[in-house]
C-alpha cells in the first residue's frame, strides 16, 4: 500500500484530499457476498446460507451454534450480525471486527475455531455494504456499524461491558474510546490512515482508551508497518505484554502458534487480575 503509483495518488488526492474519502478508498474492499440471510415467516428468525464462495460448510451442530440477525445503525443501514456460541461456560464474548476484504461467510469458520480454543464466544458483524448489510462502506458508517453492534450485543444478549473483549483495528479503537470494556485487542493496528499511505506523516490521531490493551503485530507486516504497533504500545494507558509475531505479515499472524497461546493466556489468566 505504501508503493502507490502517481496515478493512484492523484486518484486518491483529487477528492479534494479529505481524510475520510482517502480512508474509504484505501480501506474498503468488499468481496462478492459469500452468504445470504433467510428470514422465516414470523420475521424474527434468520438462517445463514453459505454460498460456494464461503471457505467452508457446516455440520448441523455447528449451525446450531451460530445465530444471525440484522440491526439498524444510527445512519439508517441494516447490518448483518452473527453470534457464535463457542463455549457454554465462556465468561467473555469478543466483539470482533473482521478484515476489510472478507465478510461473515468467510470468517464464520475462523470464529468457531478461535472461540472454542480460547473459551470465548464471538460476536461479529458485516460493515455497511458488505455481505448482507445494506448501505455503502464509508468511514462514518464504519463507526455507526460497530456502535450498533455493541448496542445489539448488550441489549439482545444482556452481556455486560466487563464481559466484552473488543477485537479489531480502526472501528475497535473508536468504540473503545467511548465505551469501557473488559479489554481491547488491537491486531495489526495503525496510528492513522494517512501515516500508512504517507510514512513521513508526523501527525497521528490517537484515542484515549481506558481499558487494558493487548497489541498484536507481525514484524514483517507489509501493509501496516510494525512501527505502528510499537508506537501505539508506547502510548497506551494500560498496556499489557504485546505479541510481536516474528516474521508474520499482515494477513497470516493467526497461523503462528504463539497467536493462540497468547490469546489463551490473556483470556483465561491475565484478565482475571487486570
Amino acid at each position: 500500500m505504501n508503493n502507490l503509483s502517481f496515478s493512484e495518488l492523484c486518484c486518491l488526492c483529487c477528492c479534494p484530499p479529505c481524510p475520510g474519502k482517502i480512508a474509504s478508498k484505501l480501506a474498503f474492499l468488499p468481496p462478492d457476498p459469500t452468504y445470504a440471510l433467510m428470514c422465516d415467516e414470523s420475521g424474527s428468525r434468520w438462517t445463514l446460507r453459505l454460498s460456494e464462495r464461503a471457505d467452508r460448510q457446516y455440520s448441523s451442530r455447528e449451525k446450531d451454534a451460530i445465530e444471525c440477525f440484522t440491526t439498524r445503525t444510527s445512519k439508517g443501514n441494516r447490518i448483518a450480525c452473527m453470534f457464535v456460541r463457542c463455549s457454554p461456560n465462556a465468561k467473555y464474548t469478543s466483539l470482533f471486527s473482521h478484515g476489510n476484504a472478507v465478510d461473515l461467510g468467510q470468517m464464520s469458520g475462523f470464529y468457531i475455531g478461535l472461540g472454542s480454543r480460547i473459551n470465548c464466544n464471538i460476536f461479529s458483524y458485516d460493515y455497511s455494504g458488505y455481505g448482507a448489510s445494506s448501505g455503502k462502506p464509508t468511514e462514518k458508517n464504519l463507526y455507526a456499524d460497530i456502535e450498533a453492534s455493541w448496542l445489539a450485543l448488550r441489549t439482545r444478549y444482556g452481556i455486560r461491558p466487563e464481559n466484552v473483549i473488543i477485537y479489531g483495528t480502526v472501528p475497535s479503537v473508536d468504540l473503545a474510546a467511548w465505551y469501557e470494556s473488559a479489554a481491547v485487542i488491537l491486531h495489526s493496528p495503525l496510528t492513522s490512515g494517512m501515516s500508512v499511505t504517507f510514512p513521513d506523516t508526523k501527525k497521528t490521531y490517537c484515542f484515549d482508551i481506558t481499558s487494558p490493551v493487548l497489541i498484536i503485530h507481525g514484524t514483517g507486516d507489509e501493509v501496516v508497518d510494525f512501527s505502528h504497533g510499537l508506537a501505539l504500545f508506547e502510548r497506551r494507558q494500560r498496556p499489557v505484554e504485546p505479541l510481536w509475531v516474528e516474521g508474520a505479515g499482515h494477513n497470516d499472524g493467526e497461523l503462528y502458534g504463539q497467536y493462540l497461546e497468547r490469546l489463551k493466556q490473556f483470556v483465561s489468566q491475565e484478565l482475571v487480575n487486570l
